[in-house]
């Protein structure tokens, strides 16, 4: 008799995952053709053991090109399948590596379907020697067909672990445990006998939040102001002119910048552009100082820059408020 397994759809968008090289060793640029997510799951047909998957094909590019219109185009897709899909039990989304927190944390906030979201991808590619490519999608298969994951939010599974989009970031290059959640760890893992949770993530995600991108087609700018040693303003002028409504400044630890960005933040301010510090090391709360902030500034928790510019950016769709926006770093 055959076993009923849970229908999982699988939408692509290319990167590590998907790519091949020219040999087993090329294990670095693999310039060789990109595979359809038909071509990968072809590849691991284990997957067919544990869901009946539903393929998608959203796009096939590295993970570096990939943008706010992907992130658009990405939510709309995941949501117009689940609603086209009623009986899924989750969704697999491949993407590469360089990005990939961003995507997930975007989604994270951004969707409002309320099945388990799974963002997957790889160190090496599926051709080169020791890749974990296969065991990754495998692994991320079983998490999206999960009744243990349901209600966590959007996922990232890579090496056997799974994570939270809002914790986990990358922190090496080359390695396959490059991914961690470096303040709080794993939400579990993917263990072959099942899928263990661990902990569960308290702050507000998918159908919760309060964020809809509906019919936007891009989103306000937000860059990213490094802070180092007898920084000055020049990159925080240059921003602002280029049309920034907002800035994340990847400050010095504990959230401090030098005092001559400070003051071209201050001015920023005064413009009209909301201003988050960060802070550059890694872990950690970004606490609020009087005398090292620019007055009227935000400050983002425990994100890093990139996922504060994330959160950011969807907050200015409405308005820069600073007692607004706080309140948003405070929440999510």
């Amino acid at each position: 008799m055959r076993v009923t397994v849970p229908k999982v759809a699988l939408i692509g968008t290319g990167g590590t995952i998907g790519s091949t090289g020219f040999h087993s060793l090329d294990l670095v640029e693999y310039l060789g053709p990109m595979l359809s997510i038909q071509e990968l799951l072809a590849k691991v047909p284990e997957c067919f053991e544990v869901a009946d998957i539903v393929t998608v094909e959203h796009s096939v590019i590295s993970s570096d090109a990939i943008g706010i219109s992907d992130w658009l185009s990405l939510t709309r897709l995941i949501e117009t399948t689940a609603r086209e899909h009623a009986d899924l039990a989750g969704i697999v989304v491949t993407h590469g590596t360089a990005t990939m927190e961003e995507t997930a944390y975007f989604l994270n906030l951004a969707l409002n379907v309320d099945i388990p979201i799974v963002i997957v991808g790889a160190q090496r590619p599926i051709t080169g020697l020791s890749s974990d490519a296969s065991m990754n999608l495998f692994s991320a298969m079983r998490v999206a067909a999960s009744e243990a994951v349901r209600g966590l939010g959007v996922l990232v599974v890579m090496n056997e672990q799974i994570h939270a989009a809002r914790d986990v970031t990358k922190r090496a290059v080359f390695r396959l445990d490059a991914f961690e959640s470096p303040s709080f760890g794993v939400l579990g893992h993917t263990d072959l006998d099942a899928i263990h949770i661990y902990r569960t993530p308290v702050r507000k995600h998918t159908t919760e939040t309060e964020f809809s991108v509906g019919e936007c087609q891009s989103l306000p700018r937000v860059d990213i102001v490094s802070s180092y040693a007898d920084a000055d303003g020049a990159a925080v002028e240059a921003f602002v002119a280029a049309g920034a409504r907002g800035l994340v400044v990847s400050a010095l630890a504990p959230g401090a910048a030098p005092p001559k960005q400070n003051g071209a933040l201050l001015k920023a301010i005064d413009a009209g552009v909301a201003v988050v510090y960060t802070t550059r090391a890694g872990a950690g709360r970004t606490l609020k100082l009087a005398e090292s902030q620019a007055r009227g500034s935000i400050t983002a928790d425990n994100l890093n820059a990139q996922k504060a510019r994330v959160l950011l950016m969807l907050a200015l769709i409405e308005d820069a408020d600073a007692a607004r926006l706080q309140r948003i770093f405070d929440t999510y």
